[in-house]
């Protein structure tokens, strides 16, 4: 059975709910879950000088990106806290949140990623989200995807 669970999120609703599943499985197989946030990184413009300015500078941006993980990958943490599901907490930054999802889970040792069908990338694949299905076709850990 799986003793070592990455949750992958990104603090949309699907994943808040992918989580608490999540949580309620490796209660059950008596695992422990890495949850793994993906931090963005910094927007740069290649449209010419001064096309698109964006206000935030790297260092205010990388400050938002790095709370935005701490509350999110906190929310894990507590349903794993509150269910005695033993947790650690990873986040990387990366414009290639499939690929990290991989490295995280190759890094923390995982023998599983549990993760939602979709995330809030939008429509960018009908039945199955896209970075879902990127780690699906890459990876050589298992991965359960909940919908």
């Amino acid at each position: 059975m799986f003793k070592h669970i990455l949750v992958p999120t990104d603090g949309s609703e699907l994943s808040r709910d992918t989580a608490r599943r999540a949580v309620s499985f490796a209660r059950e197989a008596g695992a422990r879950i890495t949850a793994f946030y993906a931090k963005p990184e910094y927007p740069v413009s290649y449209y010419g000088e001064g096309a698109l300015i964006d206000p935030t500078t790297p260092e205010k941006f990388a400050e938002l990106a790095e709370r935005q993980a701490a509350e999110t990958l906190d929310f894990v943490a507590g349903l794993c806290e509150s269910a005695g599901v033993p947790v650690d907490r990873l986040s990387m930054t990366s414009d290639i949140p499939y690929q990290a999802i991989i490295d995280a889970a190759t890094e923390a040792g995982c023998d599983l990623i549990f993760m939602a069908s979709h995330g809030r990338r939008g429509f960018t694949a009908l039945l199955l989200g896209s970075e879902t299905n990127k780690v699906l076709t890459h990876s050589k850990i298992p991965v359960l995807v909940y919908r």
